[in-house]
């Protein structure tokens, strides 16, 4: 145990914590500086050749590009075209008009339609849009944006189809299927427990003194329902398909059970008349308008599901159109494999074009939608850059098992309990599960080898604190505020959060020693 080495390993990501919350730099100017200084380390202190240095931060910005920022880009270039056409109006109003009790409405829209907005896009949008929503209905804007943060942690491992998780994999060299079945299980209670927590907060209203039995009057059952239709299937789909469409099928599971019990106990009239909604009613929707707004998301569906491992002709046929390089110029150096092909950020830029062009867009309209999603994303690509960049040299220089050493010695087989809350932090800095998992996906890794427990849920183990940690980022607070325009109101924000996500790590801490 070097306690030295093990601070100035942290070096990076004590800069990255220190500007971005005191200093408020944005997220690819701290990126950079905690890249550069993990260089700077493992050239002077750690002693790796300059040539290891920058082949192994060619090694991350590779990863980086294929398949993560090109998923990045595809996912919100999908959602902004579909924003553009206004099908995403369309799909708003069909959900909204689904019931009028504001407990029942908030579960479809923050939960289910949040959690399907998470998996398909991410980055924001399944707080921002979600939380709009709600405050257009009627809700308090601070209580909308509660909901949805409470909505959005527990899906953020698959957001962006498995970007989060794939990576993650893809770091520590484990099967993305199995690492996603195992989070899935620790997310479980979690899954179950978000449901009524959003029903919660719904049923406050503008009375602050409602007891929680009759928030949850004629609704438990629909809490339930949508929370196991929501677990069940992306379990299912995460142990035979992958992370990338597990969160999806989820949502979408849930948002048709939960809308099918939600229209049954209003029509048996087992609703509680003091959550009634008072909402315009919308333009009627028909079925060819429903399928015209769904199509790109359907047609993501249709070919992520058609290229996968469900398919073996296909998926091993797509197989053949792919590259495996080695980067690395020192000891003991990773592979890097590139699927050119069957890739979900190729299948959903596809879809995004065909689905944008059923839904009456132009070539001219999808260019300027797809230059103003690159130049929005802009900065958020030079951070999965440099993170993965960062996370490649801190590996190879030895970094990482400077940190992981010292926090084994110190903890011992306590270590499980502290590992979610590793993985929150990582998500509360950055603001992503993707950089968490970057930053201190190889530390669980090696610590599960020390350990000799099972890598597997070990690692899951980040990914369960990044749950937490997503609902407490500054970026998140400050992008739901926006979508509510709300100016002024992080700290009070944060105060309502905050307890949800020390109960969540407590739980979380309780469930990784248990099982581990």
């Amino acid at each position: 145990m070097d306690p030295l080495a093990f601070v100035l390993a942290l070096v990076p990501i004590l800069w990255l914590v220190v500007v971005l919350l005191v200093f408020r730099f944005p997220a690819w100017k701290a990126a950079i500086g905690s890249f550069a200084i993990a260089c700077v380390l493992a050239l002077f202190v750690w002693h790796l050749p300059a040539r290891e240095v920058a082949t192994a931060s060619l090694e991350g910005f590779c990863m980086a590009l294929w398949p993560i920022v090109l998923v990045i880009i595809a996912a919100v270039f999908a959602y902004n075209l579909c924003v553009s056409t206004g099908a995403m109006g369309v799909i708003s109003r069909m959900i909204c008009s689904i019931s009028s009790d504001r407990r029942i409405l908030a579960l479809l829209v923050a939960w289910c339609f949040g959690g399907f907005m998470e998996g398909m896009a991410g980055f924001g949008t399944a707080v921002a849009i979600p939380a709009g929503m709600l405050a257009g209905l009627g809700y308090r804007p601070l209580a909308a944006v509660l909901m949805c943060l409470l909505a959005n942690g527990v899906p953020t491992p698959f957001g962006s189809i498995g970007i989060p998780t794939v990576s993650l994999a893809g770091l520590v060299g484990l099967d993305p299927a199995r690492l996603a079945f195992v989070e899935v299980l620790q997310l479980a209670p979690f899954f179950m427990a978000a449901p009524f927590l959003i029903v919660l907060v719904a049923g406050v209203g503008d009375s602050q003194n409602v007891p929680v039995r009759t928030r949850l009057s004629g609704v438990g059952l629909v809490a339930l329902v949508s929370g196991v239709s929501f677990v069940v299937p992306t379990a299912v789909v995460a142990a035979f398909v992958g992370p990338e469409l597990s969160v999806v099928v989820g949502s979408i599971c849930s948002l048709a059970l939960t809308a099918l019990v939600s229209m049954r106990v209003e029509r048996a009239g087992g609703l509680d008349a003091r959550f009634h909604l008072a909402t315009e009613a919308g333009e009627p929707v028909d079925p060819r308008g429903a399928l015209v707004a769904w199509s790109t998301f359907i047609l993501i569906f249709i070919l992520l599901m058609g290229s996968s491992k469900l398919v073996p002709p296909v998926n091993a046929w797509l197989a053949r159109f792919s590259s495996t390089v080695t980067l690395y110029t020192g000891d003991d150096p990773g592979s890097l494999s590139f699927a050119w092909v069957n890739t979900p950020g190729v299948w959903i830029l596809i879809a995004a074009l065909v689905g944008g062009r059923i839904q009456g867009a132009g070539a001219a309209q999808m260019g300027r939608v797809f230059a103003a999603t690159v130049r929005q994303m802009m900065p958020t690509v030079v951070t999965m850059l440099a993170v993965l960049g960062c996370s490649k040299v801190m590996g190879y220089a030895g970094m990482i098992s400077s940190i992981s050493s010292f926090c084994i010695a110190v903890t011992g087989s306590l270590y499980p309990l502290v590992a979610p809350w590793i993985g929150m932090v990582g998500a509360f800095v950055t603001g992503s599960g993707t950089s968490s998992a970057m930053l201190f996906g190889l530390i669980q890794s090696q610590a599960a080898e020390a350990l000799g427990a099972d890598p597997y849920w070990m690692v899951a183990l980040n990914e369960l604190g990044v749950a937490a940690g997503k609902m407490l980022s500054p970026q998140t607070l400050a992008i739901g505020l926006a979508s509510v325009r709300v100016v002024g109101k992080d700290a009070e924000l944060l105060r309502a959060v905050l307890p949800y996500v020390l109960g969540f790590l407590l739980a979380m801490s309780a469930i990784a020693f248990a099982f581990a």
